[in-house]
């Protein structure tokens, strides 16, 4: 750990004279640099590539994927939601065909494509790709509802579904906009997209190693990922979902690489590259399939991330310079680690010292609600064995406090809407991402039940003894 600082931290001295230009980072202070966040994190696994105009400046893989095998630079990682920017591609491939015009409506090319709202006969196919659409979690619960099998079905799916805005009006991410897209690009070009893409994408490129799968439950494990609760990482399968279009890909660091380099060597035509980088102006920042900003220092950028719940993935591209950077992580979206490690290597290229954690993330939080948890299952235990005594005493509505955990559980998923500002998700996701929290609210909601119970039950029997005591003595009473 010592060595893997110092390396890290040698990359600063450059410094004392000013900002750097861009320069390639050397592959050994790279190295350094991911082994000391690894350690300092607790991440199992990852990938990363970095590029300058049309070489490949580093590209490997750390640690280990979720079954246990060494991730390399040829490991198969999911990107998802990077995924967006193949289905951009592969639309802006068609409209240089003249196969497809971007502002003409979605509907032309894709008949199946219909819903309760009769506005949605006015989406563009731009208006996809720029998720200005209209179609929001808000009006379609994308996430909560049966996920369909093929992209077929997630069109299928959207029959009864309506508009959250008027088409061209509003920005709003939403995973069902690529999923149409990816349809689309299967109908007009009639192939199965993961066909397409391997033909027109792929093979070009040289992604020898890259794919698309339709649900998160086809992610093979090598892409399969972790939750870190205490510190510790804990494989899990991802929640199902579907994400083809979205979020399908699976890819490698030496693949991304190639990807990386393609951007800005002939992929597209120069009309089509600025229209992919464009934003809306309903966003400000995101185009198609990529999101314009800048670095820290003030660089200009051209990126998009990826989040499941047990992976994250990142990539970046600096006009100016001609660098790109893709990162893989093996954890999901509660931590972060892709966009971590991206900043960092953005920080080597610029000239600067990546950042590097001091602890596991939320390893404080974790143990408070370890604890938590801990002390809700004594106090139950005895709640449970006092009942008797508290029923002598006290009145049945005294327990209504206890019921309260059963209604945060059951009500958990509405109040992360609301928190969400409106977006779509489960309850078993809500336990992906905040697993410890959870855990302590179930067990305070089984702990509330249990003592109301025992204590309901201990009070009904402590009515009966009274009334047959009291019968009693009535009867002597009279006697």
């Amino acid at each position: 750990m010592f060595r893997n600082v110092v390396a890290v931290l040698c990359l600063a001295l450059p410094l004392a004279s000013g900002p750097a230009p861009p320069h390639d980072p050397a592959p050994s202070s790279v190295d350094a640099f991911v082994a000391a966040y690894r350690e300092a994190t607790g991440l199992p696994g990852a990938a990363v590539a970095i590029t300058h105009g049309r070489r490949v400046v580093h590209a490997a893989g750390y640690g280990e994927t979720a079954s246990g095998e060494p991730v390399t630079a040829d490991t198969p990682m999911a990107v998802a939601s990077v995924s967006k920017s193949f289905t951009s591609l592969a639309v802006m491939q068609l409209v240089e065909k003249g196969e497809v015009e971007l502002d003409r409506p979605v509907r032309g090319y894709l008949p199946e494509f219909t819903m309760a709202d009769p506005r949605a006969a006015r989406i563009t196919v731009r208006q996809l790709l720029n998720q200005t659409s209209g179609m929001a979690d808000s009006a379609f619960r994308e996430k909560s509802l049966p996920q369909p099998g093929t992209l077929e079905g997630a069109v299928a799916r959207l029959r009864t579904a309506r508009l959250a805005t008027e088409p061209g009006t509003a920005f709003s991410y939403h995973n069902t906009n690529y999923q149409v897209a990816a349809r689309l690009v299967e109908v007009v070009s009639g192939r199965p997209f993961g066909a397409y893409l391997d033909a027109n994408v792929f093979t070009p490129v040289g992604m020898r190693d890259s794919r698309t799968v339709d649900t998160d439950r086809d992610l093979p494990g090598s892409a399969r990922g972790h939750l870190v609760v205490l510190g510790r990482a804990v494989a899990v399968p991802e929640p199902a979902g579907f994400g083809n279009g979205s979020g399908g890909i699976l890819s490698t660091a030496g693949d991304m690489a190639r990807w990386l380099i393609a951007q800005n060597n002939g992929i597209l035509s120069p009309q089509s590259v600025k229209e992919m980088r464009t934003p809306s102006e309903q966003s400000g920042e995101y185009a198609l399939g990529w999101m314009i900003g800048r670095t820290g220092r003030g660089t200009p950028v051209v990126q998009h991330d990826g989040d499941l719940f047990t992976s994250t993935a990142a990539q970046l591209l600096m006009p100016e310079s001609g660098y790109g950077v893709a990162v893989m992580a093996n954890t999901g979206t509660a931590f972060g680690d892709a966009d971590a490690l991206m900043d960092g290597l953005v920080a080597m290229i610029e000239g600067g010292t990546p950042e590097i954690p001091s602890s596991p993330p939320f390893l404080v939080t974790d143990i408070l609600f370890a604890l938590l948890t801990l002390a809700t299952a004594g106090l139950a235990v005895r709640g449970v064995a006092r009942a008797r005594r508290w029923a002598a005493t006290h009145s049945r509505w005294r327990l209504l406090p206890y019921m309260v955990p059963l209604v945060l559980c059951v009500m958990v998923v509405p109040i992360m809407r609301v928190l969400l500002r409106g977006g779509d998700i489960m309850w078993v996701q809500v336990v992906y991402l905040y697993p410890t929290f959870m855990i302590w609210l179930v067990t305070g909601a089984v702990a509330g039940t249990a003592v109301a119970a025992a204590r309901l039950r201990a009070a009904a029997g402590h009515r009966w003894r009274w009334s047959s005591l009291s019968e009693r003595t009535g009867r002597r009473g009279r006697v």
